[in-house]
C-alpha cells in the first residue's frame, strides 16, 4: 500500500494560470538576515506520486490546496477543531507570503503543511531552474512561518515529471497525489462534493478539495456535511506519513 501507483485519473483542477510577476511594491527580502535553513532531509527519487496512504483501520487522508486564503481557510480550521480532526494543507508560496498567520495557526492545531509550488505552474512546460525556484520559495516561507521545511510535495494539476521527482527529492519532500478527486474545484455544488467524499470513502485514500483558488464556499459547507457523516460511519482522518526505506 505504501508503494507510488500511478494515477488513474486526468489531473485535476481548472486551466493552468500564467505565473504573475512579483508586484514591484513588494519588498523583497534581503540576503545574509535571519537564521540560515535547515538543510533538506534525504528521501529518495520517486516515479510516481502516492495516491494513498496505508494505515490500520479505516483511515483516510483529507487534503486542501491552493490556500491559505483568509476568506474560507480559516473556516475550514474552525470545522476541523470542532471536530478534532487533522488535514493536509498543499500552499502555494504567493498565498502562504501573505497568509502566515494562517500557517501558525495549522502548525499550532497540528496539520501538516505541503508544498504546492510558488505561483500554480505548469511545472511539466518549465525549465528545470524555473521548477526549483517555485519549490525552494515556497519552502523557504513555509519553514518562516509553519516552524519547520515541507515533508510532502504536490504538483499543480497533477502533472508530474522526472524533474518534479527529482527537485522534489533534493528537497526533501516526498510527491503525494490523491485518491478522490471532490471536482469541487469546478463549483460542482455542495451535494455534488459531499457525493464524491461520501461514495468514495475506503480506507486508506486520499481526498483531494481546495481551500482557494476561486471561490469555495461550496468546499467550505461541503465539509461541515461529509466529516460529521464520515466520523459517525467508523472513518477516522490520519495525516501522511513518510517511509524511510524505497
Amino acid at each position: 500500500d505504501d508503494a507510488p501507483v500511478r494515477a488513474a485519473a486526468p489531473a485535476a483542477g481548472p486551466p493552468p494560470r500564467l505565473a504573475r510577476k512579483p508586484s514591484s511594491y513588494r519588498l523583497q527580502p534581503v540576503a545574509g538576515y535571519g537564521a540560515p535553513h535547515a538543510a533538506p532531509a534525504h528521501v529518495p527519487v520517486r516515479h510516481e506520486p502516492f495516491l494513498r496512504m496505508s494505515g490500520r483501520g479505516n483511515t483516510m487522508v483529507l487534503t486542501f490546496d491552493d490556500g491559505p486564503d483568509p476568506r474560507y481557510t480559516p473556516h475550514i480550521l474552525d470545522t476541523l477543531a470542532e471536530y478534532d480532526v487533522r488535514a493536509t494543507f498543499f500552499v502555494c508560496g504567493e498565498m502562504a507570503d501573505w497568509n502566515r498567520d494562517l500557517l501558525a495557526r495549522m502548525s499550532d492545531e497540528g496539520h501538516v503543511v505541503g508544498n504546492h509550488t510558488w505561483s500554480h505552474p505548469l511545472l511539466t512546460k518549465m525549465t528545470r531552474g524555473q521548477i526549483r525556484s517555485e519549490m525552494e520559495r515556497t519552502s523557504d516561507v513555509i519553514e518562516d512561518a509553519y516552524g519547520e521545511r515541507p515533508q510532502w510535495f504536490r504538483a499543480p494539476y497533477g502533472a508530474w515529471n522526472r524533474a518534479t521527482f527529482q527537485l522534489g527529492s533534493e528537497l526533501g519532500m516526498e510527491p503525494l497525489a490523491w485518491t478522490v478527486d471532490t471536482l469541487d474545484w469546478d463549483t460542482p455544488g455542495v451535494r455534488h462534493i459531499v457525493n464524491a467524499v461520501e461514495d468514495g470513502a475506503a480506507p486508506g485514500i486520499v481526498v483531494l478539495s481546495h481551500d482557494a483558488g476561486g471561490d469555495r464556499t461550496q468546499s467550505v459547507k461541503a465539509l461541515r456535511e461529509y466529516l460529521p457523516h464520515l466520523l459517525d460511519s467508523g472513518y477516522h482522518m490520519t495525516l501522511p506519513r513518510r517511509r524511510t526505506t524505497t
